[in-house]
């Protein structure tokens, strides 16, 4: 079936049900933000493959939201389809809610599946079409009854993540949270978030790609915790590991006779952001309910010694990897062919040859010249270049490894670039330098500094349309919340312990696009008679290319921290290297002055 055919089933489904809208959102029962085929309603419907976006589709129109990142993707990914592109954040542009209360008249229905909307979005929803007397329709899942083919729920086999590189059994884990459950006043706990419950029970799984969860809900009280999965994904050493630390396993459906089973005496704390409307609706009427942020996200935000340790471990054998590809590359470009798709494959490749690696932790993004400006384009046998000597190579990767996750972006140059390029490569270093080196005083949320890495931007009438930074799992989800470096409030502070990126970019749509990444670790900086202060400490280890450097642009302080940077990544990686690839980091490496 094409788009339009879809959404025409899609209409005749919402006609049978009496709605004038339905809404299709990039989410399943968790929240997440990368879901499994089964959820992938959105993409199906639409053909737009970004990871972020939501779909309306009424009786006689549809449209698309998407942010910044997928502006110029969607635009191309739409075309022909019918379905209007609406750019989220956009002076003028409305937001989905706001466009139905225009289109739909009075005493209208929408329809949307409960069980794929968190609570609070939910609450929203119903708050401002009500002022238009529209009602919301929670009880069908319309892509269900369409969808020819649709994947089941998925079935990968869950893994014990060892204490070793855990840091803490899942007993200790649970005693930490249920300290602060006492705190809160209440003694349920619910946890719908894929990470949370893999963190808090030191499990892992394949359910969703470059993502090592399992498809489960968690539940703890004061004296027990359950589990809420698909039996079958269970080895015996799982379940046995389990049991040791107090954990019951149940069906995963069960979880709503429990929620139902609650009595009036309990309290029940949840996070709305990440519960979904189904699951609140099944908790006991007479339960008091006590909604916060989840209790997890805070505890698994700050790692422990035994997690910093080893991510510092794995950051440097990913940092080799890195520079076995860019060594490869800079010998072999002009001599084979080399595709976006081959710089992929290769520099996985390389990532393979380290210890304790699992697979990457997000698509690779290798992308050429004017595809750069895509911010998470993604090449396919169809679209994608292939490497001449001339020009910006953007790649954005990562590797889940047993002791961590990486993020890394680098922007390499190929062959000549323009004045203009070299100019717009290097305010993006100074902006990423900007931010690397401050100091800055505990209690500082990274809305609060997110200014210093676009200043150098902003002074050129530039920007880019995304958060400077987020939060990096351990061994979990690459994005992870809830720190970030952004320009939008955010009320968490950066604690220590923390990971954050530091990822400001430039991109000229049809042109190029630059970005420089690394991964920071919040560190104590001293204390004065003003408070305690912090600062960040780079523990991504991979050469920022010199050839796109001009040194007229940077000041002093600026080029030390670069010259000090590429000091340490020769003194942790050169172990790692043959004498040819060692020669090369070290002329790659070398003091700029």
């Amino acid at each position: 079936m094409e788009v339009k055919e879809r959404i025409n089933k899609l209409r005749e489904k919402m006609l049978e049900k009496g709605m004038e809208a339905y809404i299709i959102p990039t989410s399943d029962p968790h929240m997440s933000e990368y879901v499994a085929p089964r959820w992938e309603g959105r993409k199906w419907l639409s053909g737009f493959t970004g990871s972020a976006g939501t779909l309306v589709v009424t009786r006689h129109k549809s449209g698309l939201w998407t942010d910044g990142r997928y502006y110029i993707q969607a635009e191309k990914q739409l075309e022909g389809t019918g379905i209007e592109l609406f750019k989220a954040g956009m002076p003028g542009v409305p937001d989905y809610i706001e466009w139905l209360k225009q289109e739909l008249p009075e005493n209208s229905c929408v329809g949307i599946w409960g069980e794929v909307f968190c609570i609070s979005k939910v609450r929203e929803m119903e708050k401002e079409l009500s002022k238009k007397g529209i009602s919301l329709n929670k009880e069908f899942d319309l892509l269900d009854e369409i969808w020819e083919g649709r994947p089941a729920a998925p079935q990968q086999p869950v893994f014990v993540h060892d204490v070793a590189f855990a840091g803490r059994t899942a007993a200790q884990k649970l005693d930490m949270v249920r300290q602060q459950m006492a705190k809160k006043g209440v003694n349920y706990y619910l946890i719908c978030s894929l990470d949370d419950v893999a963190w808090l029970y030191n499990i892992r799984g394949n359910d969703i790609a470059y993502n090592p969860v399992t498809i489960a809900y968690a539940l703890v009280s004061l004296q027990e915790a359950w589990l809420f999965i698909d039996r079958n994904k269970l080895t015996g050493d799982v379940v046995r590991m389990l049991e040791e630390n107090g954990i019951v396993v149940e069906d995963y459906e069960r979880v709503y006779e429990h929620l139902a089973g609650l009595r009036e005496s309990d309290a029940i704390l949840f996070d709305p952001a990440v519960t979904n409307s189904r699951l609140y609706d099944a908790i006991a009427s007479g339960c008091k309910k006590v909604e916060g942020m989840s209790i997890v996200a805070m505890l698994k935000a700050v790692k422990n010694e035994v997690e910093i340790d080893n991510l510092k471990k794995v950051h440097v054998r990913d940092g080799a990897a890195m520079v076995k590809f860019l060594y490869w590359l800079d010998h072999n470009l002009g001599k084979e062919r080399i595709t976006e798709i081959t710089v992929a494959e290769k520099l996985e490749e390389f990532r393979r040859q380290q210890e304790g690696f699992m697979g990457p932790s997000f698509a690779t993004i290798a992308a050429y010249k004017d595809h750069a400006a895509i911010i998470h384009y993604q090449a396919t046998p169809e679209t994608c270049y292939t490497l001449e000597p001339e020009g910006f190579l953007l790649i954005d990767s990562g590797g889940q490894y047993l002791g961590g996750t990486t993020d890394i972006t680098r922007t390499i140059v190929l062959g000549p670039i323009t004045d203009r390029q070299r100019r717009d490569f290097t305010l993006v270093l100074k902006g990423h330098i900007n931010l690397a080196r401050t100091r800055f005083l505990y209690g500082t949320t990274g809305s609060n500094i997110d200014v210093l890495a676009r200043l150098p931007l902003w002074e050129q009438g530039m920007d880019y349309k995304y958060s400077t930074g987020h939060g990096v799992g351990y061994f979990l989800n690459v994005h992870e919340g809830p720190q970030s470096i952004c320009q939008y409030p955010n009320s968490v502070k950066l604690e220590k312990g923390m990971i954050v990126t530091n990822e400001p970019g430039v991109y000229i749509e049809g042109q190029y696009g630059i970005r420089t990444e690394n991964e920071m670790l919040v560190v104590e900086d001293g204390e004065t008679e003003f408070g305690k202060f912090l600062r960040f400490e780079p523990i991504t280890y991979c050469p920022i290319d010199l050839n796109g450097v001009d040194p007229s642009l940077l000041s002093q302080e600026e080029k030390r921290w670069l010259n000090e940077y590429h000091s340490m990544v020769y003194e942790l990686l050169s172990p790692l290297l043959d004498e040819k690839e060692k020669e090369w980091l070290k002329a790659k490496t070398k003091p700029v002055e």
